[in-house]
C-alpha cells in the first residue's frame, strides 16, 4: 500500500515539473515578442521590413501638417486667373506652349482642348496636362513652371500722401503702409484709420485703429500687420470738412484740434 501511494506521490510531482517547464517556456516565448514588438515599434519606413506599425504619414505628423515634424509649412500656390504657366515636354518639344489662365479658370492645351486650371497647384496642374495628352503621347512628362501670377499687394487711400495699390513684399504694418503711400495729409483723421480685410467673397473684416495715439505713446505692438489684399483707409477730419466754410480764427474758437 505504502508503495503504490509513493509512485503516484512521484507521478504527480513529475507531472507538476513538466507543467510548470511548459509554462515557463510559453511565458519566455511570449516575452520575446513582446521585445521583438516593442522594438520593432520605434522604426519606420524601411527599418520596419513590412510591418504594420509604420506611421500613416510619416514626416506629417499622421495627416495633421506639424511643421516641426517637416509637415507643409506653407500652402503652395493655386493658380489664379491671368496666370501664365509654361509648359514643358521632355520627348515631345513640339507640344511645348506657353498659358494663360482665362477669366473662367480654363486654359487652352494645344490639341488637347480645355482643361480647368483655377484652384490647381502646379502639381495638380502637370497631372492635369499630363492625363489630357495621355491619347496623344506615349507615358507624357509634362514640367510646367510659373511664369507670371498676380504678386501680394495692399491698397491705401484717403488723406494720404499718394493713394494706390502697392506690393506687399515683405511684412509690412498699417503704420508702415501709410508711410510708403506718402504719409498722412493735414486733413487726415489718423485717431481712426480703417483696415478692411477679405474673409470671404461675402464678408470683410473691419479695423478700427487710433494711429496717432499709437505712434504718439510708442505702442508699436498694437500696430496690425498686413495681409495680401487688404485696404487701409485714412478718413478726413471733421476741421477739414467744414474749414472752407469758415474763417481760420472762428474754427480754432469753436473746435479743439488736438482731438483729431
Amino acid at each position: 500500500m505504502r508503495t503504490v501511494f509513493t509512485v503516484r506521490l512521484l507521478a504527480t510531482a513529475l507531472a507538476a515539473i513538466q507543467c510548470g517547464s511548459a509554462a515557463f517556456a510559453q511565458y519566455k516565448e511570449a516575452d520575446q515578442r513582446a521585445n521583438t514588438e516593442s522594438s520593432c515599434s520605434r522604426l519606420t519606413g524601411a527599418g520596419m521590413e513590412g510591418s504594420n506599425a509604420t506611421a500613416a504619414n510619416p514626416g506629417g505628423a499622421d495627416g495633421m501638417g506639424n511643421p516641426l515634424l517637416g509637415g507643409i509649412r506653407h500652402p503652395l500656390y493655386r493658380l489664379r486667373p491671368s496666370d501664365v504657366v509654361e509648359v514643358s515636354f521632355t520627348v515631345a518639344p513640339e507640344f511645348n506652349q506657353t498659358l494663360t489662365v482665362q477669366p473662367d479658370g480654363y486654359v487652352m492645351l494645344k490639341d488637347a482642348g480645355l482643361v480647368d486650371a483655377q484652384g490647381l497647384n502646379l502639381q495638380e496642374f502637370s497631372d492635369a496636362v499630363q492625363k489630357a495628352y495621355s491619347g496623344y503621347l506615349h507615358d507624357p512628362q509634362a514640367a510646367v513652371a510659373l511664369k507670371e501670377f498676380e504678386r501680394p499687394y495692399f491698397v491705401v487711400g484717403g488723406e494720404v500722401g499718394r493713394p494706390g495699390k502697392y506690393e506687399l513684399r515683405s511684412d509690412t504694418t498699417v503704420a508702415e503702409a501709410v508711410q510708403i503711400a506718402g504719409g498722412l495729409t493735414a486733413q487726415a483723421k489718423h485717431s481712426q484709420v480703417v483696415l478692411f480685410r477679405r474673409v470671404n467673397d461675402e464678408f470683410k473684416e473691419t479695423r478700427l485703429l487710433n494711429l496717432k495715439k499709437m505712434l504718439k505713446e510708442s505702442r508699436l505692438k498694437e500696430d496690425a500687420h498686413l495681409q495680401p489684399g487688404d485696404l487701409v483707409f485714412v478718413p478726413q477730419n471733421t476741421i477739414s470738412k467744414i474749414s472752407r466754410f469758415l474763417s481760420k480764427p472762428a474754427v480754432s474758437m469753436y473746435m479743439n484740434s488736438s482731438q483729431f
